[in-house]
């Protein structure tokens, strides 16, 4: 009698994982990707992705396959996209009942994502919300004002509540551990010196290095320091440390890149000591140009979350939103400021309602003394 057959060794999982939509969010998702290629080193594991997100996630090696979408997709071409694919499981991380339907319009089997309100008709795996997990709700501006005439302490924000832990639970639910890991991006160092020469940032001697500057934030001037007091922090630390200054932001932040520009270069006649790379730098440039950085000095946003994944220090000055909710890491070389003695922060608006004393409480020499630190000890 023959000894029965073998059964075949399981097919390796064909996993699909809709990606976030905003550059920041995308970062701190990052180390959930991390942990699900570990879980899984057999499996096929495909982003489906933004396309204005395309040079963040080129490349990066817990990733095989890169599938983007425009915003004029609709819901059907992304469902037939993916059914064309033939994926065995997928991971839905932004919240939406979108992100949810295009999975099950693509006919996937298993589909996790947090529940919800209607999008957990379209899941398997429908994912309690996280224990710990807080929204990022804006304060009314009558409570913005009673809190900041009471006075004391920023608010307090409880242990657990950074986003990174919201996307490493997700990927928990196909067997991923959900332990904390600081987000890394792959981006080589010869790669990034071409890059960042063709933008004008060639090698400099090692006692003039380049530090970056980012004034803007894409979500509001809430998040955004005083150009005066960026313009006043930089200049100190030219004189300190005789860097130059590349200064990034997005389209909208032209205006506010050229002001200050034109500040730390106020001699035309004079060696260069600012290069203006605001509104020219794809993802990919940008993504460059922050790596050759030695330090960057900035508002929460994008671009910090990027600087601090590819290794690069950050200087990052906290008002209307938490750090211990978006920070860098603490295993990364981030130096945090933020105003003590506001009750009013954070309040997560774009705009604020009463003075900004949650931006302007912070000085320029507490910003050069923290740069300082950090170069110090890196």
């Amino acid at each position: 009698m023959n000894p029965p057959a073998p059964n075949p060794p399981a097919a390796p999982e064909n996993i699909l994982v809709r990606g976030v939509n905003w550059l920041g969010d995308a970062v701190m998702s990052a180390p959930a990707l991390q942990r699900l290629r570990e879980a899984q080193p057999a499996a096929r594991i495909t982003l489906l992705a933004p396309e204005k997100l395309a040079g963040l996630w080129d490349g990066q090696p817990f990733l095989d396959e890169l599938l983007l979408f425009s915003p004029s997709d609709t819901l059907c071409q992304t469902a037939r996209r993916l059914r064309a694919k033939k994926f065995s499981a997928a991971l839905a991380f932004p919240n939406s009942l979108r992100s949810a339907l295009e999975l099950w319009l693509a006919g996937i089997p298993r589909r996790a994502g947090y529940a919800g309100p209607w999008r957990s008709l379209f899941l398997t795996i429908p994912v309690p919300p996280r224990s710990g997990a807080l929204p990022m709700r804006k304060r009314p501006a009558a409570q913005v004002r009673q809190l900041a005439a009471r006075g004391g302490a920023s608010a307090a924000i409880p242990p657990g509540a950074h986003h990174t832990l919201n996307y490493l639970c997700l990927v928990a639910a196909l067997g991923a551990s959900s332990a904390p890991l600081p987000p890394r991006l792959t981006l080589s160092q010869e790669a990034a010196e071409k890059t960042a020469a063709h933008l004008g940032m060639a090698p400099l001697p090692e006692d003039r290095p380049w530090f970056g500057l980012n004034p803007g934030a894409q979500y509001g001037p809430a998040k955004r320091w005083p150009a005066d007091r960026f313009i006043a922090a930089a200049l100190d630390l030219q004189k300190q440390t005789r860097c130059r200054w590349v200064i990034f932001g997005g389209g909208g932040d032209c205006q506010l890149a050229a002001g200050i520009a034109a500040a730390l270069q106020p001699s035309p006649s004079g060696p260069p000591s600012v290069l203006n790379l605001a509104g020219k730098t794809t993802l990919r440039e940008l993504m460059a140009a922050l790596k050759i950085c030695r330090l960057l000095l900035t508002n929460d946003t994008g671009p910090m979350h990027i600087a601090a994944a590819l290794g690069t220090p950050v200087v990052v000055l906290f008002g209307s939103t938490s750090p211990e909710m978006t920070r860098p890491p603490i295993s990364t070389r981030a130096h945090i400021l933020r105003a003590s003695d506001v009750p009013c922060s954070p309040c997560f608006l774009r705009k604020c309602p009463i003075d900004f004393r949650c931006m302007t409480r912070i000085s320029p020499a507490a910003v050069v003394q923290a740069a300082l630190l950090v170069l110090r000890d890196t």
